[in-house]
């Protein structure tokens, strides 16, 4: 399961000045990072990836995730071929569900019940990224989705047939669904080393049963949120508002009742409905941070984060950056740098 040379991935993003994310793609590769991820807070995250492809050549490159019912399944599929085609081979699909309310309410497209329709999503992008360009489509008949081909004019064959897809979840039902359907599970940033450690193993082993599957057919990539810094209680405050973004998210109450945490998430949650997770971080307890960001000097940081290596083929330690000004971000990237990279 575990990797001796204990692969480290990085996040990169189209929310930095002109020419920086080519340049940090470059500098990722040379550092010896396994992959990038490139995710999706409301833009798509296809086009940083096709950015970082055009620069690098080892690396691979994963959408961190796709919000899976933000847009049609066959566009989805279309932009993982390209940019397939694009990297020469090296592109990851990555898919979440997010919540109802951005699926819904940001997006305009329907959220139903997330693990069925995430079953059909990953269903149908397959089916096309398999058949599309061989003429064999006709028609899809879904739940969610309904799809006539029988206009399609057949597209170049896909650099490959089978794309790597990986499930990103938060919960329970959806990490054994993850387990279950695709070729790899990405834990959530805002697991807790408790939650990965012991509720995340047990859902996956219960997905891998249902589908007859081993450990080693899944790839399982942790996202530690970490905050590196020789002054701890500076790194807890700049998290604070992390916790406050996740947290106010009235979805997520479940998960962080089952921390302790119920009467603070609804606290929170009254930020976020009005549109300002920031002016109610500061309610955020230290107990509540150190819970799910792991705070401290470097040496400190990796010991808390060992545990970890136990459970994930992969890791994608992050900082916690909302709110935050872009210089501390960078700070704080830079330290994962120089504690994880090689």
């Amino acid at each position: 399961m575990r990797n001796s040379a204990r692969p480290i991935w990085g996040v990169i993003t189209p929310a930095v000045p002109p020419g920086v994310l080519a340049g940090q793609a470059k500098m990722y590769e040379q550092a010896g990072l396994e992959g990038l991820f490139a995710p999706q807070v409301y833009g798509p995250p296809f086009v940083p990836l096709a950015a970082a492809a055009a620069v690098t050549t080892r690396v691979k490159l994963a959408s961190g995730i796709a919000l899976a019912f933000a847009r049609s399944p066959f566009e989805t599929a279309m932009a993982a071929i390209d940019l397939d085609r694009i990297s020469g081979g090296r592109f990851i699909l990555g898919l979440g569900c997010s919540i109802r309310s951005w699926s819904e309410g940001f997006f305009g497209m329907p959220y139903g019940r997330p693990l069925e329709h995430m079953r059909e999503v990953v269903e149908i992008i397959r089916l096309i990224i398999a058949k599309a360009h061989t003429g064999e489509l006709a028609s899809f008949e879904g739940l969610y989705h309904r799809h006539d081909f029988s206009e399609l004019q057949p597209p170049p064959p896909p650099l490959r047939t089978e794309l790597p897809i990986w499930i990103a979840a938060l919960r329970g039902p959806l990490v054994s669904l993850s387990a279950e359907i695709a070729d790899g599970v990405m834990g959530h940033a805002i697991w807790s080393i408790r939650w990965a450690t012991n509720e995340g193993p047990e859902a996956i082993k219960h997905g891998l049963a249902r589908a007859g599957k081993r450990r080693s057919d899944i790839e399982v990539n942790l996202w530690p949120l970490v905050m590196i810094n020789n002054d701890r209680a500076e790194a807890i405050n700049d998290s604070r508002a992390t916790i406050a973004f996740y947290a106010g998210m009235a979805q997520y109450e479940e998960y962080f009742g089952a921390h302790g945490f119920r009467k603070e998430a609804q606290r929170l949650q009254e930020g976020v409905k009005r549109g300002d997770y920031l002016g109610v971080a500061h309610l955020v307890p230290v107990e509540m941070v150190e819970t799910f960001v792991t705070c401290g000097p470097a040496d400190e940081v990796r010991k808390r984060i060992e545990p970890l290596w136990d459970v994930a083929n992969s890791l994608c330690p992050v900082p916690a950056p909302y709110g935050l000004p872009a210089q501390k971000v960078l700070a704080y990237g830079g330290a994962i740098a120089s504690t994880f990279y090689s």
